[in-house]
């Protein structure tokens, strides 16, 4: 087999010629020199032919195993012949390894712009210093650049908002749902710049969207003959914010009934003597074996006449923890590990309040709304036994719950199964019948009727949406920090996020 030179092994297929490598502190430093055709002038495109002068730059290239690769090329700055060209002279550009206004080669630029595109900023410099790149987050944000929007919005565009800051400042991402794509990211979430950017791009037949008014304005204003469907996700969501609210309007009722049921079942216990127990030992918590050995190591030292400072440091303590232990019995530092720590005329009020039957019942303990909202809006096949009784229990307490229950699996039951032709009995039955929560929500749905139906009946959706918001979050809030925005065409412009 035929050995390989030393440019075949470093810059393979790059016109240049290895003049001498040397080794140094972990710094490889490769002499090399440009063999390449005269280039092109960048302005007029001629080719040149008289050199001008010669002169070296310093390029980083990719490590080599544990060692760090620094490139001195040497390269030619030739005469432009042109005479209509503004310029006079510039500096050939060797494919594959230069760049104009490159520190580093186009191999490591490839690198570092690839590690920017996955993890950001910060990330991806932990990332960098981990593999021996000299790359921080600004300089890693630096090589990201926005790319080209196409002229027409896709034919079914995904649009949904993000927090740049949460609470604070919201922007728009904009997707491809067939291509499953990110086309465009805007700066906030309003009705005028989303509204802008569908004229500027028109084209998109199909819009699929949350339930934000902002949107639906938008696509009103701007697409009008445009398809909105509303999502899926979004709508059981709603659904199942309004579930809640109505077991937290009704959580009286279920204390009641638990107590109730409390109540009558104590009176049922037979009378019982009170017997005497033999004092309780401390439990071997792992608190408890903690102060046992503490304790014994620190008076063991103590004994060998060690220090308070010099016990601090070997058991890497306080020295007031050290001294608390040198002070106290070990009777009382267990006392004090029990855990209650309250004062004795607090326990004995409380017996008082005992023995006279004016202390407060404890609680009936009931399930949270939540807990109780998300039995409910599971399909019923993956609840256990006791998550199914408690629910019957739940239901049978209170029948505002029971109706909420039953409206919401028959609207999970519609978007499940897609039967949008049957929304609009649903939503007559909830208007008629359903807790207050869900009537407002079935309103709701009956005022964005046609893009709700189109949802629980077409197969698009703004799932691909979801799955970018977090990678846009993760990337773009970074790129608006650190000043790397473009404008839209708008007619008051606004700076727009680079899209993914």
């Amino acid at each position: 087999m035929a050995s390989k030179t030393v440019e075949e092994v470093l810059f393979p297929g790059i016109d240049v010629r290895v003049e001498g490598v040397s080794d140094s502190s972990g710094v490889l430093m490769v002499e090399a020199v440009s063999t390449a055709r005269p280039g092109r002038c960048p302005n007029c495109r001629k080719q040149a032919h008289r050199v001008h002068s010669t002169y070296q730059r310093l390029l980083d290239e990719r490590p080599l195993g544990s060692r760090r690769v620094i490139v001195r090329l040497r390269v030619r700055r030739y005469f432009c012949d042109r005479k209509s060209c503004s310029r006079t002279t510039f500096v050939e550009q060797v494919p594959g390894l230069s760049a104009r206004y490159r520190r580093s080669s186009t191999g490591l630029a490839g690198w570092l712009r690839s590690i920017a595109i996955e993890l950001g900023g910060r990330p991806a410099a932990r990332l960098c210093l981990r593999l021996r790149l000299t790359a921080g987050r600004t300089r890693l944000l630096r090589l990201l650049t926005a790319p080209p929007v196409p002229d027409r919005a896709p034919r079914v565009l995904g649009v949904d908002e993000f927090a740049f800051r949460k609470g604070c400042t919201y922007g728009t991402v904009l997707v491809d749902v067939e291509a499953g794509r990110v086309v465009d990211v805007l700066p906030d979430r309003t009705s005028e710049t989303f509204a802008a950017w569908l004229k500027e791009h028109p084209g998109a037949e199909i819009i699929c969207r949350d339930r934000a008014t902002a949107y639906t304005k938008a696509v009103r204003e701007a697409s009008p003959n445009a398809l909105e469907v509303a999502d899926r996700w979004h709508l059981l969501q709603n659904l199942s914010a309004a579930v809640e609210k109505t077991c937290h309007q009704h959580r009286d009722y279920l204390r009641k009934r638990a107590e109730e049921e409390t109540a009558s079942e104590v009176a049922e216990l037979p009378e019982v003597t009170p017997m005497l127990l033999p004092p309780a030992e401390l439990p071997r918590t792992q608190i408890i074996e903690r102060t046992h050995h503490r304790y014994e190591d620190i008076h063991r030292l103590l004994e060998k006449r060690w220090t308070i400072s010099a016990i601090a440091r070997r058991l890497n303590l306080d020295r007031k923890t050290v001294r608390r232990f040198r002070d106290t019995d070990l009777d009382q530092m267990l006392a004090s590990a029990r855990g209650y720590r309250g004062s004795r005329q607090v326990v004995r009020k409380h017996l008082a309040a005992l023995r006279a039957g004016t202390a407060e019942p404890v609680r009936a303990d009931i399930p949270s709304p939540r807990k109780i909202t998300s039995w409910i809006m599971r399909p019923r096949e993956t609840l256990t036994d006791s998550q199914n009784e408690r629910l019957l229990q739940v239901r049978l307490a209170c029948p505002d719950i029971t109706r909420a229950c039953d409206l919401a699996r028959a609207f999970a039951d519609l978007v499940r199964h897609q039967r949008g032709y049957l929304l609009l009995e649903w939503i007559r039955q909830a208007e008629q019948h359903a807790p207050k929560p869900m009537k407002g929500f079935a309103g709701f749905l009956r005022q964005d009727l046609d893009a709700v139906t189109a949802g629980l009946t077409l197969p698009w959706s703004s799932g691909a949406v979801e799955g970018h918001v977090n990678r846009v979050k993760n990337h773009q809030a970074s790129h608006v920090r650190q000043g790397l925005v473009r404008t839209l065409p708008h007619p008051h412009p606004h700076p727009a996020v680079i899209g993914a």
